[in-house]
């Protein structure tokens, strides 16, 4: 019999074992834009605190959030911390104070044969998106983003932003000219990217601007193309997908709760699609987090009396601008016992190229 015990024992230590080192060969990571700590929870009253897919985290660690040369950061400034592994100033896209440009994770993974990809909901030289190709002081320089954008080595980028192309390129027919040669297929339409096939790079320019708010599932459906058009893309090399719910931010701007909830939930079915597909593809990590939180929402009790059953719950905004709170990081897959704590957002991108 106790023979029979420790073989069960050796085995499960040999089976943890095994999947602690095994190699992380795809990295998605997917960021909710604004989406501090509070939207989370709001998330899990929304659902009766029934358990939702932050709550299914293999792991879950702290970033800090400020810039180099601010407590608040910008949206800039903390994607290129999550996109280089470096902090930089407010309003600077993959480049330090001095001009120094940095390698993002997805140059980096393109420069290993992996396949690199954006998603968001906003507009592709938006600047959390940008800072995983672009480099410039001026996150507002969205012609030269363009450029930079259409120079990328990324194989996926599903987004809006045909409107900043036509003023870089002269025209939409230009524009479609120049990413032609560069080796993409242009979708204009999800009906157009369906037919998008892995032999091409892919870029869909769903919109002039941004997607849209309340835009339901696209996020995830978009998500899964991409998955697929990258797996099919990598060589064996494995895949490296940046994913942003971006209009969570935009909802916090606006102190509206009801709709960062709608945009939330987008965000959530994207992390569900992510993680379904790191469930079934082993070498998968699958990492959720945000830039910064946006708004500095409160949950709090709508009476003081306590010997209510229901007190009922407020919302309540404390800026119309971004915090300077923690944000949180959620793990999932192979991977996921590598960050741990209280990182710096700049830790957590600096790992993640590691990782690769």
């Amino acid at each position: 019999m106790r023979k029979l015990y420790l073989l069960a024992t050796f085995m499960v230590v040999f089976a943890f074992n095994a999947t602690a080192q095994q190699p992380v060969k795809n990295i998605i990571l997917l960021i909710g834009d604004g989406m501090g700590l509070a939207p989370v929870a709001m998330m899990q009253l929304e659902n009766r605190y029934e358990k939702t897919i932050f709550d299914e985290a293999d792991n879950i660690a702290l970033t800090k959030t400020y810039s180099l040369d601010n407590r608040v950061t910008d949206s800039a400034a903390a994607g290129t911390a999550l996109a280089t592994g470096q902090k930089t100033n407010n309003t600077y896209l993959g480049v330090l104070p001095d001009g120094t440009e940095l390698e993002s994770l997805c140059a980096a993974a393109s420069r290993k044969g992996m396949a690199t990809g954006v998603v968001v909901t906003t507009y592709l030289q938006h600047a959390t998106p940008a800072a995983f190709y672009a480099h410039t002081t001026n996150r507002h320089e969205y012609t030269l983003i363009s450029r930079q954008l259409a120079q990328s080595s990324l194989d996926v980028a599903i987004g809006g932003g045909m409107a900043e192309f036509i003023k870089a390129y002269g025209s939409e027919e230009a524009a479609i000219e120049e990413l032609h040669s560069r080796g993409f297929n242009v979708a204009r339409t999800m009906e157009q990217l369906d037919s998008c096939t892995a032999e091409r790079r892919t870029i869909a320019l769903l919109a002039d601007w941004e997607v849209g708010a309340d835009s339901g599932d696209y996020l995830a459906e978009a998500t899964k193309r991409a998955i697929s058009l990258l797996d099919q893309r990598d060589n064996n090399n494995g895949f490296v997908l940046m994913v942003e719910g971006s209009l969570i931010d935009g909802m916090g701007h606006g102190n509206d709760a009801k709709a960062m909830q709608k945009e939330m939930q987008s965000f959530m079915l994207a992390v569900e699609a992510a993680v379904e597909y790191a469930r079934r593809t082993p070498g998968t990590l699958v990492v959720v987090t945000a830039d910064h939180d946006t708004g500095g929402m409160a949950i709090v009790s709508s009476n003081s009396d306590f010997n209510l059953s229901e007190q009922g719950v407020e919302y309540r905004w404390t800026t119309d601008g971004h915090s300077a709170e923690m944000v949180p990081v959620y793990l999932y897959g192979t991977g996921a016992e590598h960050i741990n704590g209280i990182v710096e957002n700049s830790e957590l991108g600096s790992k993640l190229k590691e990782l690769l």
